[in-house]
């Protein structure tokens, strides 16, 4: 993390928190006078639409007196949805389970994409099952990584 990045994570993690909710990330993002906060929250039961709004207000007001960049920026404050970027071991260790899709920098059982469910996750490395084939792959070997939802095809009506 960046140093902008570490000091307003370290104000914006207990304000959140307070609430029951988890700063799941936290990014600085453009060159002025294009700068774009972004600030992902979760919770086990999910976060709503209106609770997103009222932090987004709270933040905001935050932000103006802890002026988290110089000049303008825009705060984007969001749930990390169905399909989500794993850039955190926290990340990969909450997803374990789950479909997930991984670019690694080198080749692991010759390939660099790998795409199967999340197996384990631990403080240095993840596993990623691709069809019984287990793959260690150390977080600082990934270039993208992100979990897939797989929609499941519904019955067509009146069919049995």
């Amino acid at each position: 993390m960046t140093g902008k990045v570490e000091r307003l994570w370290a104000v914006v993690e207990p304000y959140v928190a307070a609430e029951g909710i988890e700063l799941d990330d936290l990014e600085i993002v453009g060159k002025e006078p294009g700068v774009v906060v972004r600030v992902t929250l979760d919770a086990d039961e999910g976060v709503g639409v209106d609770k997103l709004a009222e932090l987004s207000r709270r933040l905001s007001r935050l932000f103006d007196e802890e002026e988290p960049v110089a000049g303008s920026y825009t705060l984007e404050v969001s749930s990390p949805g169905l399909e989500r970027k794993l850039r955190r071991p926290r990340h990969f260790e909450k997803s374990v389970g789950r479909n997930v899709k991984v670019k690694s920098r080198e080749p692991i059982s010759g390939e660099h994409a790998h795409r199967g469910v999340l197996a384990r996750a631990n403080g240095d490395a993840f596993v990623v099952d691709v069809d019984g084939d287990e793959r260690q792959i150390a977080y600082g070997d990934v270039v993208s990584a992100r979990t897939v939802f797989e929609w499941e095809k519904a019955s067509k009506p009146g069919k049995r």
